[in-house]
């Protein structure tokens, strides 16, 4: 399908979306071998977590950045997380399992691990970080459906793990907590019918903080800030809790073509929904990204470019280009999505572009997007968010 830059298969696996999972035939379309039942997982096992507050694991790791700025200098930011959050974080992790059964198994690899790394580790520093593994539909068995070929998948497996994890989660470690609820892509498919079935309209929603469903269609009623879920609206400010911010991410000089696998929702006078995390009133603003340096970036064309001209080298695992990317929401013929601009100056020493398109055979992949890099793109101001909705969750 593609090669991967550094050795590093975790990218790939984003590639895998909720889309392609909930369009791929369902049983009564073409009925798959039927996978063999599965037991519940224990989540009273601390293996069955990559991440958990209070001990070393896929959420302590080097996280430190370098900024660059658009006059070529640059400087280092460490990474601390913090000592005492004031709520957590549970995040569901998109399709990265290579195993070859339809299903993953419950053994962290390197794909699990790597895109903690990318999209939730850094966010401890405003939370206590909760992940649980699960098993997951993996890239092998979209790859089958993809290419009409039958492979034993359980569908309900991924969300009962999920389902199953927060319950114990609630029951043994929130304590009255707040909690905002992460995912991306396949991660954000199975949070989204957790939140319809377990938390829309019941108690335990007043614990919600927010949803971060990235990389996703989360279906709304056109003009409306509901549909999905009937009870939880999209984030308008950061004073809001109790909320959700979606969002599918294109270049603005490329948007979803015709057979886009993301921007638009299925169901009469609904739309996809689109909260841009740099403005979250309306409008454009300016992305605080936390990039990649190269790695688990997946890409069949050369390597990114150098951050600056002439070549400096950057050894910290993340760069952030302050002013470089700015975003809105847009609503088009073409779909609902967050539209990516890339400020580049070709007067100055920075880079005028980012890698983050999906590529094959040398084709930039349209329908894709910049989904490698949905997270990445507004980490800084997914954080800022949640620092704020913590401060109003404590006054509520």
């Amino acid at each position: 399908m593609m090669r991967l830059i550094a050795g590093c298969a975790s990218a790939l696996a984003l590639l895998s979306s909720a889309a392609t999972l909930a369009q791929s035939p369902s049983p009564a379309d073409s009925p798959p071998a039927a996978a063999p039942a599965a037991q519940p997982n224990d989540y009273s096992n601390p293996n069955t977590w990559l991440c958990l507050p209070n001990r070393k694991d896929s959420c302590t790791v080097d996280l430190s950045t370098t900024i660059v700025a658009a006059n070529g200098k640059m400087k280092k930011e460490s990474f601390k997380p913090a000592r005492n959050p004031p709520i957590d974080c549970f995040y569901v992790y998109p399709t990265v399992s290579l195993d070859q059964t339809g299903n993953s198994d419950m053994t962290a690899g390197p794909e699990e691990q790597g895109v903690i790394l990318q999209q939730f580790a850094r966010f401890s520093s405003v939370c206590r970080v909760y992940a649980p593994l699960y098993r997951q539909v993996t890239l092998t068995a979209l790859r089958a459906i993809i290419a009409g070929r039958a492979l034993p998948v359980d569908r309900m497996l991924a969300y009962n793990d999920v389902r199953d994890a927060w319950n114990y989660y609630l029951a043994n470690d929130n304590a009255g907590r707040g909690v905002v609820l992460v995912g991306h892509s396949q991660g954000s498919f199975v949070l989204t019918e957790l939140i319809r079935n377990e938390i829309d309209g019941k108690p335990v929603q007043g614990k919600l903080v927010s949803a971060l469903l990235l990389g996703t269609n989360l279906p709304v009623e056109k003009g409306k800030d509901v549909g999905a879920f009937r009870n939880i609206p999209l984030c308008k400010s950061g004073a809001q809790t109790g909320c959700a911010v979606a969002y599918a991410s294109f270049r603005d000089d490329v948007p979803p073509p015709a057979n886009s696998r993301f921007g638009k929702a299925q169901g009469e006078n609904m739309a996809a929904a689109c909260v841009n995390p740099a403005a979250l009133g309306g409008g454009s603003g300016e992305l605080h990204a936390y990039l990649s340096n190269g790695r688990f970036i997946a890409s069949s064309a050369a390597a990114p470019r150098p951050w600056v001209t002439p070549e400096k080298k950057v050894t910290t695992p993340f760069v952030s280009v302050p002013g470089l990317l700015t975003a809105e929401c847009v609503s088009s013929d073409a779909g609902t999505y967050l539209a990516v601009h890339v400020n580049g100056d070709p007067n100055d020493p920075r880079t005028d572009d980012i890698v983050g398109d999906v590529v094959v055979n040398n084709q930039v992949q349209k329908d894709w997007g910049l989904h490698l890099i949905d997270a990445n793109l507004a980490m800084g101001n997914l954080l800022e968010l949640v620092r704020e909705q913590t401060k109003a969750y404590a006054k509520k």
